[in-house]
């Protein structure tokens, strides 16, 4: 994996990035990995955030999955909505 200072990553953030595109970067500090610099698709991939509800439905597969709700037994009251 690339690896670059934060030296050189202040004075080539836009190679940096560049490289992020097709994988992660190492920053280091003092010679010591301190950062990695990721695209935001590869962030999303790993930590699964940026789907919708609609795109976790049409995952393949879903269908098979067993979901029970408990039923509700606190609904509100009308008087309740009118106030």
């Amino acid at each position: 994996m690339p690896t670059i200072s934060s030296r050189d990553f202040n004075q080539r953030a836009s190679e940096a990035k560049r490289a992020a595109d097709e994988q992660p970067v190492f920053i280091t500090d003092r010679g010591r990995p301190s950062h990695v610099l990721l695209s935001i698709a590869e962030y999303r991939r790993i930590t699964g955030l940026g789907h919708n509800i609609a795109d976790l439905l049409a995952m393949p597969g879903v269908e098979s999955i067993d979901l029970e709700l408990p039923e509700r037994r606190d609904r509100p009251r009308v008087e309740d909505l009118l106030s």
